[in-house]
């Protein structure tokens, strides 16, 4: 990132390139994007990983349930967790998702006994369910699933698949070995077994572990064709890379960014499955990294993909645009704390800066209603939650707000508000309030979330840069000003307004003015929530004669 090195771009529309001082209002700025090309060419980096896994006191007391299972049926079935937990307790970080995966049976069957052994020596059976087969949320085969010393177990079993051209769900599905089954997985590195009979680490690919220790991300088979059986799989690696912070294999690269891969990510991936990985992504310790991957990778505009029309033109390079804004927000986020804001809110603060290029960005639904693309990312192409794109629209719209007070609420002396066209006909209140008031009636609307607008609102502001400034002065300017605007809102007694109880309600309202309801009533609600704002120590006697008041004054004009 060199926010130093600036070419002011409009929200659509390509300009030339040119050196400049400060960012206009509304106007983003394309920075230098993070990029993982130069990161490969450095000398690969060595993790720690552990030459054999240590179980919790947990996870022995459930290996030990399951073997004893075994040996009671005198079943000749291996048990092996498969996956993510082999990986993760590897590099020595906990995980409380097991799958376990048998070689000649069927994980309903073996739950069957194991629940059947529990009961004989007087312990019980908790949650045991089976999971339908879902292709859709990744779930080709039945898995059969129960609770064991307050942890959910997993268990299927080995196999091998084939799929068909223009789908993700597997043709043909038998049992496997144990290096069918490696091989089939996603990644080398989610590709290891721990064999709970032998007490043992088990690399079928003979390269998971080595892929670990160097930090690789690879494929088992060659990626063109595991991408093709399994799109998602693209995604996946993206996500892992860079949680791992692991490096993406160049064979794999080259597959992934290829037209047929793509084409097939498009066609044959459910948008859910792929709403969910990113935002994992989003939610994670590498979010820029993951993104500029995708971007890097080309399948940008097909991961967040658009209405077939929209206006204005979006710019070519609009993408990288997107990313230079996210990674401002995530560094600006780690140098204010990890305090100033909840999980969610980073989260969501996250998409509103990557997605604040497209802010103007428009499309027409039924009835040619006026849409922000926005929207259809996350309802149509991510398939998340109704709350997540109402959030960040209202985050874009209230950053807009913010950004015309930040000049008062920076100043110590009155400063006329400029640039705020809402609330205009509230504003019957002394010149010296009306920054509280305006301040005020935006943070009653945003809540929790309005320090999150407030940073939105400092990626749109202008700063002045100084040529020689590094990149951390920089950042360090929109840090400082952030807090200022933030001190400034708790100076005014602002910082929990939301809480502060009306002091006159709608029935006083109609009573004092004569109205039987209607619209009128919410109007002189809030002029009267202005005058509360404008008037923190007053009375709801003091607001009623004001009321009066005012609606004699009204009264005249008319």
């Amino acid at each position: 990132m060199r926010l130093g090195l600036k070419t002011a771009t409009n929200l659509v529309v390509v300009v030339p390139r040119a050196r400049t001082r400060s960012i206009i209002n509304f106007t983003l700025f394309r920075t230098k994007t993070p990029s993982f090309h130069s990161s490969l060419s450095s000398p690969m980096s060595t993790h720690q990983v552990r030459d054999n896994i240590q179980l919790s006191d947990v996870e022995k007391r459930i290996f030990d349930r399951l073997l004893a299972t075994l040996r009671h049926f005198n079943l000749q079935t291996h048990l092996r967790v498969a996956g993510g937990w082999v990986r993760d307790k590897l590099l020595g970080k906990e995980c409380y998702d097991i799958d376990i995966a048998l070689d000649k049976m069927m994980g309903t069957e073996f739950v069957d006994k194991v629940r059947e052994y529990l009961l004989s020596i007087g312990e019980d059976a908790q949650g045991v369910c089976v999971i339908e087969s879902n292709p859709d949320q990744s779930k080709h085969l039945e898995t059969a699933r129960m609770r064991l010393f307050d942890m959910w177990i997993d268990f299927v079993n080995l196999r091998s698949e084939e799929y068909t051209e223009n789908s993700r769900i597997p043709s043909m599905q038998k049992f496997g070995t144990p290096e069918e089954d490696a091989y089939r997985r996603d990644l080398t590195i989610n590709s290891l077994f721990y064999n709970i009979n032998t007490n043992s680490v088990e690399d079928f690919t003979k390269r998971g572990i080595s892929d670990l220790k160097s930090g690789k991300i690879v494929t088992p088979l060659p990626p063109k064709a595991t991408f093709l059986d399994d799109p998602l799989r693209v995604v996946r690696a993206i996500r892992f890379g860079a949680r791992f912070e692991f490096t993406l294999d160049e064979d794999l690269k080259q597959a992934a960014a290829c037209d047929e891969v793509k084409d097939a990510l498009a066609a044959k991936i459910s948008r859910e499955r792929i709403g969910t990985e990113i935002d994992l992504m989003m939610s994670g310790n590498q979010p820029v990294k993951a993104m500029t991957y995708i971007c890097d990778l080309t399948i940008f505009w097909i991961v967040f993909s658009l209405p077939p029309v929209f206006e204005p033109a979006i710019s070519d390079g609009c993408e990288r645009l997107c990313i230079s804004q996210l990674d401002i927000a995530w560094n600006l986020i780690h140098l204010l704390g990890k305090t100033t804001f909840t999980d969610e809110q980073r989260r969501l603060t996250l998409y509103a800066a990557m997605f604040l290029p497209l802010r103007n960005t428009i499309y027409r639904e039924k009835k040619a209603k006026k849409v922000p693309v926005v929207n259809y990312i996350f309802r149509e192409s991510l398939k998340r939650k109704a709350k997540d794109p109402e959030t960040v629209l209202d985050l874009h719209r209230a950053s807009n707000k913010f950004l015309s007070l930040i000049p008062c609420l920076v100043s110590n002396e009155d400063v006329q508000i400029v640039g705020h066209d809402w609330m205009t006909e509230l504003i019957d209140v002394p010149v010296s309030s009306r920054v509280r008031v305006l301040t005020g009636f935006l943070l009653r609307e945003l809540k929790d979330f309005w320090r999150v607008a407030l940073l939105i609102s400092i990626l749109l502001h202008p700063i002045d840069f100084n040529d020689t400034e590094d990149e951390s002065s920089q950042l360090s300017k929109r840090r400082d000003l952030f807090n200022t605007v933030e001190n400034s809102v708790i100076k005014l007694g602002l910082e929990k307004v939301w809480d502060v109880k009306q002091l006159i309600n709608g029935k006083d309202v109609m009573s004092v003015l004569q109205l039987k309801g209607g619209p009128l009533v919410k109007e002189w609600l809030d002029k009267a929530m202005a005058w509360q704002l404008a008037h923190p120590s007053g009375t709801a006697e003091e607001c009623l004669d004001w009321l009066r008041e005012a609606n004699s004054k009204r009264v005249k004009l008319e």
